[in-house]
């Protein structure tokens, strides 16, 4: 009886990689393994011609052979594998399978990467425009200049792990599946240190603060981050640190409020000046400019300063800097000032309604409103 495409066997095209063939090879061993169907020689034969399938196109040697020269090209390969006349227990067929996914039989290091510390750093609008250089004092762990990290006592190292071998984690039966586990002892470092150092307790690592330079590039804004790398926690048993990401809040400004590239500032004025007209100086981060108010300035008129803003971090042009005019009403006026201030106002209601275009559009278009409420 001539004998089946091994990729129909297990279900897969000729194209299928190793992962899908594993995929394949686990839910049908699954199905027909004897433990599951005890007395039915027909799912053990079935299982039988899986396992020999797996093991030809789980060789990429045996694989290609397979492609090229079909059966003949592997009967002599294939013949003493799983194809013979036993089978093994429910948890070794997928001991190969599992043994990727749970790190079966392989030594885990105990060296670790130390962890990424995040730090928040405050700045002035003015240091985060134009750059700058800030001193911080950051908390973290520091590797143990007693024992070099290793967290044995001078003159001792870590022993391997008794309950697991050094591979750190154990197997555990559990019905039909056979599950690896951390180990409890040496909880995953298959190392244990019987004599820790008296200075770190055999952590490896002790806690410090470290002071350190911040070089501040022009143009941060809220949210961007700075990283430092290696100034992070220490790595566990000698490993390398982590890194210092230190993450930028810019404070309130007591005048300018920034928006990306362009500042913005209010600027209160008299309204003989915005009546007027005239000049008035403003500040910028550079110093103060010249602003021209022209006459019948409205409050709220935004006047635009080009270059007076913030030069992006990454490059480009600087941005600008918007004025808004706010108009100030006079307050503790005396009695001449408020009897001018009447007569002025008589002079504009003699006027008609062109001094006043807003006032008057306003007014009409509330009687409009109540006027419309009555039909």
């Amino acid at each position: 009886m001539s004998k089946r495409d091994y990729y129909e066997v297990l279900g897969i095209d000729r194209n299928a990689d190793d992962k899908d063939i594993k995929k394949a090879y686990r839910r049908m061993a699954m199905k027909f393994h004897p433990d599951r169907n005890p007395g039915d020689k027909t799912a053990e034969a079935k299982f039988k011609e899986v396992n020999e399938a797996y093991e030809v196109l789980s060789s990429s040697e045996k694989r290609a052979a397979f492609d090229q020269f079909g059966h003949a090209g592997v009967d002599q390969s294939a013949g003493g594998g799983f194809g013979g006349g036993g089978h093994g227990s429910f948890s070794d067929v997928f001991g190969d399978v599992f043994g990727d996914i749970f790190g079966g039989g392989r030594q885990r290091s105990h060296v670790q990467r130390g962890s990424d510390l995040r730090y928040n750093l405050d700045l002035d609008l003015e240091d985060a425009v134009k750059g700058s250089t800030v001193k911080i004092r950051v908390p973290s762990f520091a590797s143990c200049g007693t024992c070099k990290g290793s967290g044995a006592r001078k003159g001792s190292s870590p022993a391997e792990c008794s309950t697991c071998g050094g591979v750190g984690q154990v197997r555990m039966q559990q019905g039909f599946f056979s599950v690896q586990q951390t180990c409890p002892r040496c909880r995953g470092q298959g190392k244990v240190i019987k004599d820790p150092c008296h200075k770190c307790h055999g952590a490896g690592r002790v806690e410090e603060y470290k002071n350190l330079s911040v070089k501040i590039p022009p143009g941060v804004d809220t949210g961007d981050r700075i990283r430092l790398s290696g100034e992070g926690e220490a790595g566990l048993h000698g490993g390398p640190a982590g890194d210092l990401y230190v993450e930028v809040s810019i404070r309130r400004h007591k005048i300018f409020t920034r928006e990306g590239r362009d500042l913005y500032c209010e600027v209160p004025i008299s309204f003989v000046d915005a009546t007027l007209g005239g000049e008035l100086e403003v500040p910028t981060l550079d110093g103060r400019v010249k602003l021209k108010i022209p006459a019948e300035t409205q409050t709220g008129k935004l006047f635009r300063i080009r270059g007076k803003g913030v030069a992006p971090v990454r490059g480009g042009t600087a941005g600008d800097l918007l004025c808004r005019v706010v108009i100030e009403t006079p307050v503790k006026l005396n009695r001449e000032q408020k009897e001018l201030l009447r007569s002025f106002q008589a002079t504009l209601e003699n006027g008609g309604h062109r001094q006043s275009p807003k006032k008057n559009s306003w007014f009409e278009g509330v009687k409009d409103f109540f006027d419309d409420m009555r039909l």
